[in-house]
C-alpha cells in the first residue's frame, strides 16, 4: 500500500463522515425522529417538542451539537448518568492526552529523523509515493539515530504509566464518593447466598437461611428473600400477558371508544357491551390464574438453594459476604448482591456445579468463532497486498486499467470490508458471555468486553500483521519463540498504511453511523408506514453498549501505541478518531442511551489491563525492531522498561483492584454513621429486601382495567 491509497481512504472516509454527520444534524431537528434522537429525555419526561417543524432551517446541516457536547462537564455526566458512563468518556480522554503528546514528539523529532536518515539516496518518483521514508524503516541498520527512537519509547512508556496511575487513582476517588452518594441503594445492605444445603431440621430453604444467619449474624441480620423456580409463571406472563392479555386490553379499549362515540343502533351497542364483558372476564381469569400460582404454599415446592439476605447495616453485609460461612467453602457461598435492576434472574436458577461446564463451552465457542473469522481477515489482507494478489489471482491486474481504482481498492476497500465483518462480533460475544451464567448483566458485559478485546487483538491486529505468510510465521514462532519480537517487528513495520486506513474507517465512518442510528431510522420508517402506523409512541431506548465501545477503542489505542514510535504519521488520525468518538458518545449518553445498571466504575480495571497490554506490545515491538536494525544495545536497554511495566501492573492490582470489587469496612462504617443522622435511612434499610422480589412474583397490572388481582400477589393460601 502506498501514500495514494492512504489518501484515497482518507478522502472517502472524510467525505462519508461529513455527509452522515450532516444528515444527522438535519434529521435530529425533525419531530418525527425525536423517539430515536431524544429517547432518554422522552423516557424521563424531560423533553418538549419543537413547535416549528417545517421551517427552512430544519433542512440545513448544523454542527452545534459538537460545542454542546464539549461543554458537558464530568460532574454533569456523573450526576445524571453515573460513573460507568464517565469511565467510558475518560477512556477517550486518556487516548487524546497520550497521543497528542506522542504526535508532537513524532512530528517534531521522529519524522525529521526518519526522513533525513538517507540524505544521499536519490528517491525515484515511485519511491516518493510510499510512506516508508517517514517511518523507522528508513533508518539504516546500526545507525545511532535509533537512540532517538529509544528516547521517544522511554517518554511514551513513562507518560503512559503516569497517565494510567493518575486515571486509576482518580476514578477510585470518584468511586468512593459515588458510593457515598448512593449509599441508600439496597445492594449495599444485601448479599447473595448460593449453594444453601438442605437441612433435616427445616422443611424449606427459607427457614434454613433464616436460622443460619440469625444464629451466626444475630446483631446485623434482618431478613431474607428466597428464590423460586418460577418458570411456569414466567411462561404464563411472557406468552399470555404479552400476547393474549395485551390484545384483550386493546379490544376492551376499542369497545370503550366505540361506546363513547355513540351508536345509532341499539343492537350494535348491546353487542359491544357483551363483547367487552367477555374480554374483561377473560382478563380476570388470567389474573386469578397467575395469582394462584404465586401463592406461597404453591411456591414452597419450587424453592431454589439461592437467597438474597438483607442486613441492618452495611458493615454487617460487608463482613458477611467477605467471610467464609462454613468449613466447606462449596456451601453457603456468599457475594455482594448486584443492584436489583442488574440481576440476571434466569441465571440464578442454574446450579453452581454447572458453571464450569458453561465456562468451558463459552471458551470453546469463542475459540471456534475466532478461528473461523481468520478467513475473512486473510481475504481482506489479500486485497490490501495488491502485488501478492496479482500473483494469486491474475485477473486482478485489470484494476490497474482504470486510473485511481487501485488506490480505492487497496486503500479503502480492505478496511471497509473488515469493519463490516467485525460489526457482528460484539453481539455474538455478549450472547456467549451471558450463556456462561453470570448473576448480573454487568458481569456478563464485562466478560464480553474481554472476549471482544482479545478477539480483535488476535484477528484484527496479529492476524492482519501475519497474514500472507501466516502458517510460516506461526511455525517459526513456535519453533523459535525467542525470535517472536523480530517477526512481530518486521510485520508491524510493513503494515502501517493498512492500520491508518483501519483507524480512519473505524473512526470516521462507524462513529458517524453510530450517531446517525441508520438502522433505527429505517426500522422506524417501515414501522410507521406498515404494521405500526399510529402506534409508535415509545422511544427507542437501549442500554449503553459498553461491550461494543470499550474493546474497539482499546484496540485502536493499542494500534496507536505500537505505532507511536514506528510510524508517527498514524497518530494524528488516531487523535481525530478519539475526539470524534468522545463528542459522539457524549451526545449518545445525554440523549440516546439509558443507564440500565451502575457498577460504580468497575469497567476501569478492565480498561487499565487492556492499555497495559498495549504498552507491553509496544515495548516488545521495539525490542524486535532494534534487533532488526542491528542495535542490540537498544534492545537490551528496553528490557528494563518491559519489566517495569509488568511490575507497575502488579502494583496496581494490589493497590486499586480490590477496592473496585470489594467494599471496605471503613467506608461501610462511615456510611452507617451518617445514617444515624438521616431520618429516611431506616425506611431504606427495611425496604432493601423487597427490592429483590423476583419479577414473576411481582404484581401485574393493565392500564385499561384495574382489578383487585393487581394487588400484591404473594400471599398465604
Amino acid at each position: 500500500m502506498n501514500a495514494q491509497a492512504v489518501l484515497a481512504s482518507a478522502g472517502i472516509n472524510v467525505a462519508l463522515a461529513v455527509v452522515v454527520l450532516s444528515l444527522f444534524s438535519i434529521f435530529k431537528k425533525w419531530r418525527s425522529n425525536a423517539l430515536i434522537y431524544y429517547a432518554r429525555p422522552i423516557s424521563k419526561h424531560d423533553y418538549s417538542y419543537s413547535s416549528s417543524s417545517s421551517s427552512f432551517s430544519n433542512f440545513l446541516p448544523s454542527f452545534r451539537w459538537i460545542p454542546r457536547a464539549l461543554r458537558v462537564s464530568e460532574d454533569q455526566i456523573l450526576q445524571s448518568r453515573g460513573l460507568d458512563a464517565l469511565v467510558l468518556l475518560r477512556l477517550f480522554k486518556f487516548g487524546i492526552k497520550f497521543f497528542l503528546a506522542c504526535t508532537f514528539n513524532g512530528f517534531v523529532i521522529l519524522i525529521p529523523v526518519n526522513y533525513t536518515s538517507q540524505p544521499d539516496l536519490q528517491r525515484s518518483k515511485q519511491q516518493s509515493l510510499y510512506t516508508d521514508p517517514l517511518t523507522i524503516s528508513n533508518i539504516e541498520e546500526g545507525s545511532n539515530r535509533l537512540w532517538v527512537h529509544f528516547c521517544c519509547l522511554c517518554f511514551a512508556t513513562f507518560y503512559g504509566l503516569y497517565l494510567l496511575y493518575k486515571e486509576y487513582n482518580g476514578i477510585l476517588m470518584r468511586r468512593i464518593e459515588y458510593l457515598h452518594k448512593v449509599r441508600h441503594r439496597p445492594d449495599q445492605f444485601t448479599i447473595l447466598v448460593r449453594e444453601i444445603p438442605p437441612s433435616s431440621e427445616h422443611i424449606s430453604y427459607g427457614a434454613c437461611v433464616d436460622h443460619f444467619f440469625s444464629k451466626h449474624h444475630p446483631h446485623t441480620y434482618q431478613s431474607c428473600q428466597i428464590l423460586y423456580d418460577g418458570k411456569i409463571i414466567e411462561d404464563l406472563l411472557y406468552f399470555y400477558v404479552q400476547h393474549d392479555a395485551v390484545s384483550t386490553e386493546r379490544k376492551i379499549q376499542h369497545m370503550i371508544q366505540k361506546q363513547g362515540r355513540g351508536s345509532k343502533f341499539f343492537n350494535l351497542c348491546s353487542k359491544s357491551i357483551e363483547e367487552r364483558e367477555v374480554y374483561e372476564e377473560k382478563l380476570q381469569q388470567l389474573c386469578h390464574r397467575i395469582r394462584h400460582l404465586q401463592c406461597k404454599n404453591i411456591l414452597k415446592e419450587k424453592e431454589l438453594p439461592v437467597a438474597f439476605v438483607s442486613f441492618k447495616t452495611r458493615q454487617g453485609a460487608t463482613i458477611a459476604y467477605q467471610s467464609q460461612q462454613h468449613d466447606n467453602p462449596l456451601i453457603w457461598v456468599t457475594e455482594m448482591a448486584p443492584e436489583p435492576r442488574d440481576v440476571s434472574w434466569k441465571n440464578l436458577s442454574v446450579p453452581h456445579c454447572y458453571f464450569l461446564l458453561h465456562k468451558i463451552g463459552v471458551f470453546l465457542g469463542a475459540s471456534v468463532f475466532t478461528i473461523f473469522f481468520a478467513i475473512p481477515v486473510a481475504a481482506v489482507q489479500g486485497i490490501a497486498q495488491f502485488e501478492k494478489l496479482k500473483k494469486w489471482f491474475p485477473p486482478a491486474m485489470a484494476v490497474q486499467l482504470i486510473p485511481g481504482l487501485r488506490s480505492i481498492v487497496t486503500g479503502y476497500l480492505p478496511s471497509a470490508i473488515l469493519n463490516t465483518f467485525i460489526y457482528v462480533v460484539p453481539f455474538a460475544m455478549v450472547a456467549m458471555a451471558r450463556l456462561q451464567g453470570f448473576f448480573s448483566r454487568s458481569k456478563g458485559d464485562m466478560k464480553a468486553c474481554s472476549m471482544v478485546f482479545y478477539f480483535l487483538v488476535g484477528n484484527v491486529f496479529f492476524l492482519s500483521l501475519l497474514s500472507g505468510s501466516l502458517l510460516h510465521q506461526i511455525g517459526e514462532s513456535i519453533a523459535h519463540p525467542g525470535d517472536f519480537p523480530r517477526h512481530l517487528a518486521a510485520a508491524v513495520s510493513a503494515q502501517a498504511d493498512f492500520f491508518i486506513t483501519y483507524i480512519l474507517t473505524d473512526g470516521l465512518s462507524l462513529f458517524s453511523l453510530e450517531i446517525l442510528q441508520a438502522g433505527l431510522l429505517i426500522w422506524d420508517f417501515i414501522r410507521a408506514n406498515t404494521f405500526g402506523r399510529g402506534q409508535n409512541e415509545n422511544p427507542y431506548l437501549f442500554s449503553l453498549p459498553y461491550y461494543r465501545v470499550i474493546p474497539f477503542v482499546s484496540v485502536s489505542i493499542l494500534i496507536g501505541m505500537v505505532y507511536a514510535v514506528v510510524a508517527p504519521l498514524l497518530l494524528p488520525f488516531l487523535v481525530v478518531y478519539l475526539f470524534l468518538g468522545y463528542v459522539v458518545y457524549v451526545n449518545q449518553i445525554q440523549d440516546v442511551y439509558d443507564t440500565t445498571y451502575e457498577t460504580c466504575g468497575q469497567y476501569w480495571p478492565y480498561i487499565h489491563h487492556y492499555i497495559t497490554i498495549a504498552i507491553i506490545l509496544m515495548q516488545i515491538t521495539m525490542i524486535g525492531l532494534f534487533g532488526l536494525k542491528s542495535k542490540p544495545a537498544a534492545s537490551i536497554s528496553t528490557l528494563p522498561f518491559l519489566l517495569l511495566t509488568i511490575l507497575f501492573n502488579e502494583y496496581c492490582k494490589m493497590r486499586f483492584y480490590p477496592t473496585f470489587f470489594n467494599n471496605s469496612i471503613q467506608n461501610a462504617v462511615k456510611n452507617d454513621q451518617l445514617d444515624e443522622k438521616d431520618v429516611s435511612a431506616e425506611e431504606c434499610r427495611e425496604s432493601a429486601i423487597s427490592a429483590y422480589v423476583q419479577p414473576c412474583l411481582r404484581p401485574i397490572s393493565f392500564s385499561c382495567h384495574e382489578s383487585s388481582s393487581t394487588q400484591p400477589l404473594v400471599v398465604s393460601a
